[in-house]
């Protein structure tokens, strides 16, 4: 039997489509396992293999047997300790916290249903507190690269297992990097979503107003399948948020609608001494120039004092406000360093809590002014990676400088991707995070892309070449494709209308060719109308076709005077999108002009007159 090891999901769906079956193919990966391996918790057993076996099967009765209907059929993962998962204990890397979920948190429920089995828990800084993997009880997790770096945590077990291809996706948490610090220094993708995208029912609370489950993957293609499976509302969490039908048309670039084309980077880095994670940045920074998109340095003071508010602030508090019983009752069994971190809570009353939220929302304003003319941020993932003996004798001031460029990112309300970069002179991966505002996943997952299949590197620490990334679609909201014929072209009079609303420019092509096109008599500045005659009457017309948010569309269409409307145009590939039409007694007294083919050619050719 082949040996499933870095295998992405696409390679399992290949291998069931082969006639393969998921009890050979799991039973073989959970018995190739290692039990010192301390990136685990706990395991799954030949008795829950059969459970999950036996659900599976229920699960497929459900769609008629059709496998094709579970997008996720028999597909292994691993899920973070601090996310409830029946069968397996949460202990959140705290045996004496340890309880029996009764129940799948959200996420892991959602899974199951697409077919997707969970084969482990894994380790992770206590109770989430952390970016070094090195606060746990079961023993830091080595990187994937050199066992004597950090994993990065909190998400450390998560990333690892994944970066070893012994699963092909796994779920962590991301409250302050959680899920992208490992990412970036195990060489992976790690999605962290718009906070509320994803259920947080059954997750063991960090900082929970903030708190974030998070994917670690392969590749973009399969974060961004998982995603799929993930999202949407779930009216048991509170902290569930409903995708808006659109983003807003006005406000900062950052917050609207579109590709991401301007990214801000940080003007003066910091690195804290680490000189090859300076030249890895420098170069990938030079790649990153090659792809159609702009680099902006620019100041990022406020998302650094943001960043600082997260563990310097009182927002420290919430996490004692998740395990203030435990803690007054069992302190001794927590991690002296995860404990002391907690402790600090004490020092803040509620009149500095609130103090410290006033900052926030003055500094998140400032951020939004900073970045109004910028579509995202691209920046180091971890400015540093050092050693686990490095962390042991500092692990407060290491821990902050790991998140210098992630604390900021769910206080602000943004999304973020992280993606491998590249490889520093010293062997290890490097890493750079694509932000954005908020419900713009699916436009960091298409640029991501685009980055992947420029700049190919290998899948996790397996040394497999990664496959070529599908961009797909690049907006996560619901969006319009407009055909504009006349005074809307690019360059012309009306086009503003357009671009104000943050509309792109998809392409040009031409309608099918039974289209006549007249000048309208009276029109400022002149307009065209587009008419649909009978086969043999008409002739192909030239258009362009825009794409804007349905918010934009909508204060669009208002803009559209008589005799002209909004209705629906066939183009030559046989596609139905909107576009102007207008109301026949204008055409009575208009100048026909289908015979130059489009409204630009009859302008340029009026001018010659």
């Amino acid at each position: 039997m082949a040996s499933t090891a870095g295998w992405t999901i696409k390679d399992w769906k290949d291998a069931y489509s082969g006639g393969a079956e998921p009890k050979a193919l799991i039973g073989a990966l959970l018995e190739g396992l290692d039990p010192a391996d301390n990136a685990w918790i706990s395991v799954m057993s030949a008795d829950g293999l059969s459970d999950a076996l036996r659900a599976l099967e229920l699960t497929l009765g459900s769609v008629d047997g059709d496998r094709t209907r579970l997008p996720l059929y028999g597909i292994p993962f691993a899920v973070k300790d601090n996310i409830d998962a029946t069968g397996f204990h949460t202990t959140a890397a705290c045996p004496e916290y340890a309880y029996q979920p009764s129940g799948d948190a959200t996420t892991v429920a959602r899974l199951k249903a697409a077919g997707a089995i969970v084969i482990g828990k894994t380790n992770l800084d206590q109770f989430a507190t952390g970016l070094v993997g090195t606060r746990s009880p079961h023993g830091a997790v080595s990187n994937s690269f050199k066992p004597e770096i950090i994993s990065g945590g909190s998400s450390s077990g998560s990333a690892s297992v994944v970066a070893r291809g012994l699963v092909p996706f796994s779920l962590g948490t991301d409250t302050a990097g959680s899920g992208r610090v490992p990412a970036g220094l195990n060489n992976l993708v790690g999605l962290k979503p718009t906070k509320g995208l994803f259920s947080i029912k059954g997750v063991v609370p960090a900082c929970r107003s903030l708190d974030c489950v998070s994917v670690f993957a392969l590749t973009v293609n399969d974060a961004g399948a998982v995603s799929e499976v993930l999202s949407g509302f779930d009216d048991s969490d509170a902290f569930s948020r409903k995708l808006p039908e659109s983003l807003p048309v006005d406000g900062p670039a950052i917050r609207r609608a579109g590709p991401l084309k301007r990214l801000a980077i940080p003007d003066h880095p910091k690195w804290y001494g680490d000189q090859q994670a300076e030249a890895a940045w420098n170069t990938a920074i030079s790649q990153w120039r090659h792809l159609q998109v702009e680099l902006i340095p620019l100041d990022f003071s406020p998302m650094l004092e943001l960043a600082a508010l997260l563990y310097e602030g009182p927002w420290v508090a919430e996490r004692m406000a998740a395990v203030e019983s435990f803690m007054a009752s069992h302190a001794e069994a927590m991690n002296p360093v995860v404990r002391g971190i907690i402790e600090n809570a004490d020092k803040f009353n509620a009149t500095q809590t609130f103090k410290a939220q006033y900052r926030k929302e003055e500094l998140v304003r400032r951020i939004d002014e900073l970045l109004a003319d910028i579509d995202g941020l691209l920046v180091p993932t971890a400015p540093i990676a050092p050693t686990i003996e490095a962390v042991n004798a500092d692990p407060v001031v290491l821990n902050s400088q790991l998140g210098t460029y992630t604390n900021f990112v769910n206080l602000a309300d943004l999304s973020a991707l992280a993606v491998p970069a590249g490889f520093r002179d010293d062997g290890l991966p490097f890493g750079v995070t694509l932000i954005s505002g908020a419900w713009k996943d699916k436009e960091l997952q298409h640029l991501a892309s685009q980055w992947l299949n420029a700049s190919p590197t290998t899948l996790g620490a397996t040394g497999k070449p990664g496959p070529e990334e599908e961009p797909g679609a690049n907006t996560s909201t619901p969006a319009v494709q407009v055909a504009v014929v006349g005074a809307h072209l690019t360059g012309m009079p009306l086009n503003p209308q357009l671009t104000d609303r943050h509309a792109t420019l998809l392409e040009q092509t031409t309608t099918t060719p039974l289209y006549r096109l007249y000048a309208l008599a009276g029109t400022q500045p002149a307009k065209p109308g587009l008419k649909r005659v009978a086969a043999g009457e008409g002739r192909e017309i030239i258009v362009e076709v825009w794409e804007m948010t349905a918010a934009a569309f909508g204060t669009f269409v208002g803009l559209v005077p008589p005799p002209l409307g909004i209705g629906n145009v066939e183009l030559a590939d046989g596609r139905w999108v909107k576009g102007f039409i207008c109301e026949g007694y204008a055409l009575d007294n208009a100048r026909d002009v289908t015979e130059f083919g489009g409204w630009r050619a009859f302008v340029e050719a009026s001018k010659d007159r």
